[in-house]
């Protein structure tokens, strides 16, 4: 059964950074690509980041795109997603997700719970 648990989310000022991080307690990490989405008030849900199996290839939005970096740890069943230069436009629970294959481009199986990061100007 899998189980994603996110954490490092918060309130910050723009410009700063922040590093989310999600837990897999299932038995089935290591074999799925995960992602990240977001989703802001009034909005629908977002991609943001995904990651494969090895972690060699990952893709973006455009909106992260040069200031978002995605990284697992699989020994540690946890993927991790790093955004820099925060923008208020960046306000939004995020939410952590395993794919159904190996690859991000593959449909969503599992989402997390949540975590809401708000970015004050």
């Amino acid at each position: 059964q899998v189980q994603l648990v996110e954490s490092g989310g918060g309130l910050v000022q723009a410009g700063d950074s922040l590093r989310l991080s999600c837990a897999d307690s299932g038995r089935t990490f290591t074999s799925y690509a995960m992602g990240w989405f977001r989703q802001a008030p009034g909005k629908e849900r977002e991609f943001v980041a995904g990651i494969s199996v090895s972690g060699a290839y990952t893709m973006f939005a455009e909106s992260v795109k040069g200031r978002a970096t995605i990284s697992r740890e699989n020994g540690r069943n946890t993927v991790y997603l790093r955004i820099i230069s925060l923008k208020p436009e960046d306000t939004a629970v995020y939410y952590c997700a395993l794919y159904r294959g190996g690859s991000p481009n593959s449909a969503v199986a599992s989402w997390g719970q949540g975590t809401q990061v708000t970015v004050s100007s």
